[in-house]
C-alpha cells in the first residue's frame, strides 16, 4: 500500500527550499544508460518528483521529462520552480502512470520509491520501460552530518540527538530504515542487469539556518510537529542554538557544509 505525506502546501514549499538536488547522481544514472542502451533518449519519467528538484536535472538528456506526483501541493511547488521547455508535470499514483507501454527510456523515483506500493510500482515500471529502458531508484539516509572547521565531531554528537528525538516520530512503514525497503526492491527487480551502489557522499555548503531547514522537512519532524508544535520548535531551537554554540558563532546564516549519504540502485530491462 502506498502512502501519502508531503501533501501541505506550506510542507511542499519547505521541500522546494531545502531538499538538495543530486546532480551527481543524474550524472552516474547518464553514465549506466550510455552504457547499456543505444543513445535512445526520448523520454524520462520522474516518479514521486515533489517539487521537482530532481526532475529539471534530468532535461539536459532527454527530448522530454514528465515528473509526476500524488500531491497537487508539491506539483503547484514544481510548476513554480524555473522549468526547462521540455519538462512537464503530472498528477498520478506513482503505481498507475499515464504512459503508454514500452513508451518510456528512463523510470526514476529520488528519495520516493519507499513511499509506493512497491510490487505494484516495479510492475508498472516494467510495462513502461521499452527493452533496453531503464530504472534508477535514488534515497539517502537520514543522518546527514556537518563539516565546520575542527569541531566537526562535536557538531555530528549534537545531529545525533536530533535524529534519536525525531526516531519515535518516524512513520512506521519506514521504521527500520529506508535502506532495506530499496534492498528489498532491489531484491525483487527481476532483470538480470542491475547493480546497488553504497554510498556516495554528496557536500553541500549552504547556511546552517538551511540544514535546519532540511531537517525540519523530514516525515518524522513533520509528525513530532503535527503531534506536539511546541516540542517541535523547542527541539528546533535548541538544537540550532546547541551548533551555534559549539561553532563561536551568533548568526545561522553562518554556512556549513552538509554531508548527505545517497544510496541507490540501477537495472537495465532485458532487450528482447
Amino acid at each position: 500500500m502506498a502512502v501519502r505525506l508531503f501533501e501541505g502546501k506550506k510542507h511542499a514549499a519547505a521541500y522546494l527550499q531545502y531538499r538538495v538536488a543530486p546532480h551527481e547522481l543524474i550524472s552516474r544514472i547518464m553514465s549506466y544508460m550510455e552504457k547499456k542502451t543505444p543513445k535512445q533518449f526520448n523520454l524520462a519519467v520522474d516518479v514521486g518528483c515533489g517539487s521537482g528538484q530532481g526532475t529539471i536535472l534530468l532535461a539536459p538528456y532527454f527530448s522530454k521529462v514528465v515528473g509526476t506526483d500524488i500531491s497537487p501541493a508539491q506539483l503547484e511547488m514544481a510548476l513554480a520552480n524555473r522549468n526547462p521547455p521540455n519538462v512537464s508535470y503530472r498528477q498520478c499514483p506513482a503505481e498507475e502512470l499515464p504512459f503508454g507501454s514500452g513508451e518510456v527510456d528512463l523510470v526514476t523515483a529520488m528519495t520516493a520509491a519507499h513511499w509506493f506500493d512497491h510490487q505494484r510500482f516495479l510492475q508498472e515500471a516494467d510495462r513502461l520501460l521499452r527493452p533496453g529502458g531503464c530504472l534508477a531508484l535514488v534515497s539517502y539516509t537520514m543522518d546527514m552530518e556537518l563539516e565546520y572547521g575542527d569541531v566537526s565531531n562535536t557538531l555530528n554528537d549534537i545531529c545525533k540527538e536530533l535524529y534519536a528525538a525525531l526516531l519515535p516520530f518516524r512513520n512506521p512503514h519506514i521504521r527500520s530504515g529506508s535502506e532495506k525497503i530499496y534492498l528489498d526492491m532491489f531484491d525483487c527487480c527481476s532483470y538480470p542487469d542491475k547493480e546497488w551502489n553504497e554510498r556516495l557522499l554528496i557536500k553541500r555548503t549552504m547556511p546552517l539556518s538551511g540544514y535546519i531547514g532540511m531537517v525540519e522537512t523530514f516525515s518524522s519532524y513533520q509528525k513530532l510537529q503535527e503531534k506536539d508544535p511546541a516540542e517541535a520548535e523547542r527541539l528546533s531551537d535548541d538544537i540550532r542554538n546547541k551548533l551555534l554554540l559549539t561553532m563561536k558563532v551568533s548568526s545561522p546564516d553562518t554556512e556549513v557544509t552538509v554531508i548527505v549519504k545517497y544510496f541507490y540502485w540501477l537495472a537495465c530491462k532485458p532487450c528482447i
